[in-house]
């Protein structure tokens, strides 16, 4: 939160000197009341839709809080926001959406409402660019927040990026899909994204021996 008051102070700052000013009088920065910590997964979310802390505020849609179950046992974590979950302000969408669907209802044989679905970072990133380090600071709290009111049993990530941002880690992703990682007080399991198996198809095969542990797991 500094870091973005600050940018915010500097960018004023500069904004003053090309109009010619050497001095101004001081003023404040709005401060959100999202820096309170939010008591439900509710205020939570109404934090997140109103989230306006990196630059992704601007060329988003909407911020997308999550979808599904808050007492779930299983929680899917994807790294960021589609162009088309963007655009229809849905969950499951696309061929990557309907292929995570497929491998929840029939190989974990649960519904979608019986999970809980979000993103590490809540918006659509600028023109498809990797969302910055900066955007996923400004972002992290609210996925940490979520698992917190939630408490899953299982924590599953999609995908490279998912798994290194939650975790912290930089291991190879091959050493760790698949297997059972303990992370703070959850089990977390890390699986291919469904995008890339579609372009993959060879690795399903890898990706269903993922999804029975995981099931074995709940």
């Amino acid at each position: 939160m500094k870091s973005f008051q600050n940018l915010l102070l500097l960018q004023n700052l500069y904004r003053q000197k090309t109009l010619g000013f050497e001095y101004i009088d001081p003023f404040s920065v709005n401060i959100k009341t999202s820096n309170i910590k939010p008591n439900t997964l509710n205020e939570l979310n109404q934090n997140i839709s109103s989230c306006h802390l990196c630059d992704l505020s601007k060329s988003r849609k909407q911020s997308m809080e999550g979808f599904g179950n808050p007492n779930a046992n299983l929680m899917i974590v994807d790294f960021s926001v589609s162009l088309s979950e963007d655009s229809s302000n849905s969950y499951f969408v696309g061929n990557s959406g309907n292929s995570l669907t497929n491998m929840i209802n029939n190989v974990l044989k649960l519904e979608i409402s019986d999970i809980y679905f979000t993103h590490a970072i809540k918006c659509k990133p600028l023109n498809s660019n990797t969302p910055s380090a900066s955007e996923w600071d400004s972002c992290k709290s609210y996925l940490f927040s979520q698992i917190e009111f939630i408490k899953p049993k299982i924590i599953v990530t999609l995908g490279e990026q998912s798994y290194y941002k939650l975790t912290n880690e930089d291991k190879d992703f091959q050493s760790v899909r698949g297997h059972v990682i303990d992370f703070k007080k959850y089990k977390l399991i890390p699986i291919y994204h469904p995008q890339h198996l579609l372009r993959n198809p060879e690795l399903k095969k890898i990706t269903l021996n993922d999804l029975k542990t995981i099931k074995s797991c709940l």
